[in-house]
């Protein structure tokens, strides 16, 4: 499924792809400034991996290199990207920024997770 929903960092929530992931507005913002000064074709790439203290872990890149069946949100300064295997993990998930007395980290409200770590990078399933 290749699906493009239009996003703009000043926008309020994202639409999400079914059963895709969601993107807050706080975290198209924060996505289209780390962007800015990246080449223009830089994608912000979220995936999940095996690891972390839970079992899985969520891995955050900026990169110019997009795979064929890489699913794409946003067309607009604030672009991500997933893998259709993480996709998968990440159903029905919104991915956030949150600035906050701890810290700033992007941070993904995921419905299926049974148990996560103390910082939101991990997750068991």
């Amino acid at each position: 499924m290749s699906a493009s929903p239009s996003i703009s960092a000043g926008s309020t929530d994202i639409p999400s792809l079914p059963p895709g992931v969601g993107v807050t507005a706080s975290a198209a913002r924060r996505i289209a400034e780390i962007l800015k000064g990246e080449p223009p074709e830089s994608v912000l790439r979220v995936s999940v991996e095996g690891g972390g203290c839970s079992g899985f872990q969520y891995k955050f890149d900026i990169t110019t290199e997009r795979e064929a069946d890489d699913i794409l949100l946003g067309d607009g300064a604030a672009r991500v990207v997933i893998d259709p295997v993480s996709l998968e993990y990440m159903s029905g998930s919104q991915l956030d920024f949150v600035d906050d007395l701890i810290g700033a980290s992007f941070r993904i409200n995921n419905p299926h997770a049974t148990a996560s770590c103390g910082c939101g990078t991990s997750f068991a399933l």
